[in-house]
């Protein structure tokens, strides 16, 4: 039999999506399953940003686009950044992706090579360290602490760099944990940078609009001194609640521009025409949409929090940013990825275990705040029904 190149063989998973297939199988064999595992606001996308997609297919933007992204959205992009973080960038530095992994692929297939180390986040978003090892660079984890509020310490990640790194991979406001790292640490860690000038930074902001409690987002593009070395990752899925239409972009340094320009090409060509119309409303249209969306995320932050805190042995510190409570169950007597299982397989509520994140993960759960109030409720409920009656041991009933 033809057998693959062994690098498939490193690449790992999102475990969000398992855990979605077999959530949804068991409901689709009758069990009630609240999922809380899946990061995806469950609001519909905006009816405006609906009406320009609709719009593009009707005016006949049916064609391939240019494969960094037509001009007018890239256009969008530049005055977005100019609103929100005060900063210029030129739309000839913006790149239209479908969606933010496809920055993520681009960096680490840049920068990661047998012998290369890369930094990254753990527990963090589980494709950074899929392609890390796909690409043969060793895979080098920055512990982000409940101690430190899930925010990362430039003095420890600093720390890690050595003659071989060649990325290092930053995320804030942050998946799995909703930490937001404050200007302080930002700032001390561009300052540690410029002792390591061929490394470059890889920065997921794609939650930068969820933050609370008056938190402000920070965007690593505010620093000049690093801008020659910097790949920002935005993009619309989180933002304007367009997970499906697959629209991220990327703000790209001169040098790498064009190496991933040609990725593109050889790859997914283009983003289709009528998402990138859509995206343009998005961006240049109002924006109440999002801070009403960001406003119910808090309310369901704080119904989250407060449920979790209230289980038998479990702790939940408050999470700053993005959608999710990353509560600690080590007190429960169960291993994370055991009891994520037992709850959706015997409670019927579908989370993530913090492993699937990361070594720095065990202990620790995921749960999205991204569904209903009644749902958050009900999930709740259950979990303090079945951690007060298994205390701790493994159960061995099922749905």
């Amino acid at each position: 039999m033809p057998q693959v190149v062994p690098s498939f063989e490193r690449i790992g998973e999102e475990n969000a999506f398992a855990v979605l297939a077999r959530a949804s199988a068991l409901a689709e064999q009758g069990h009630d399953i609240v999922n809380l595992g899946i990061g995806q606001p469950d609001m519909p996308t905006p009816p405006h940003i609906v009406e320009a997609g609709i719009k593009a297919l009707r005016d006949g933007h049916h064609g391939y686009t240019p494969a960094i992204g037509i001009t007018p959205l890239r256009e969008a992009v530049a005055r977005d950044i100019q609103r929100r973080h005060r900063v210029e960038v030129s739309p000839d530095s913006v790149m239209i992706v479908p969606g933010g992994k496809v920055t993520m692929f681009m960096a680490i297939l840049m920068f990661g090579a047998p012998g290369v180390e890369i930094l990254y986040p753990d527990p963090g978003f589980p494709i950074y360290r899929s392609m890390i090892a796909f690409t043969g660079a060793t895979p080098v984890p920055v512990p982000i602490r409940e101690e430190n509020g899930f925010a990362f310490s430039a003095e420890e990640t600093l720390s890690l760099v050595t003659e071989r790194t060649r990325l290092l991979i930053v995320n804030s406001p942050a998946n799995p944990t909703g930490g937001v790292t404050p200007k302080a640490e930002i700032d001390a860690l561009v300052e540690g940078l410029a002792a390591y000038p061929d490394i470059a930074v890889l920065s997921d902001e794609i939650y930068g609009t969820m933050t609370y409690d008056g938190q402000a987002h920070h965007s690593l593009l505010a620093y000049e001194g690093i801008r020659d070395r910097l790949i920002y990752l935005d993009g619309a899925s989180k933002t304007y609640a367009m997970t499906g239409w697959r629209l991220g972009w990327s703000v790209w340094p001169k040098p790498f521009y064009d190496a991933a320009r040609k990725l593109a090409v050889n790859s997914h060509s283009c983003v289709n025409a009528a998402t990138q119309w859509a995206g343009i409303a998005a961006l240049d249209g109002p924006q109440d949409c999002v801070a009403a969306m960001v406003a119910e995320f808090n309310r369901r932050r704080s119904l989250v929090v407060e449920g979790l805190n209230a289980l038998p042995n479990v702790s939940c510190i408050t999470p700053k940013g993005a959608f999710y409570a990353f509560p600690n169950i080590t007190e429960t007597g169960w291993r994370a990825k055991t009891l994520a299982t037992a709850l959706l397989e015997e409670a019927g509520v579908a989370v993530i275990g913090g492993p699937d994140f990361g070594v720095y993960g065990e202990g620790y759960l995921r749960l999205s705040y991204a569904n209903s109030p009644e749902n958050i409720t009900r999930a709740l409920e259950r979990m303090k029904t079945f951690l007060a009656r298994t205390n701790g041991h493994e159960s061995s009933t099922s749905l």
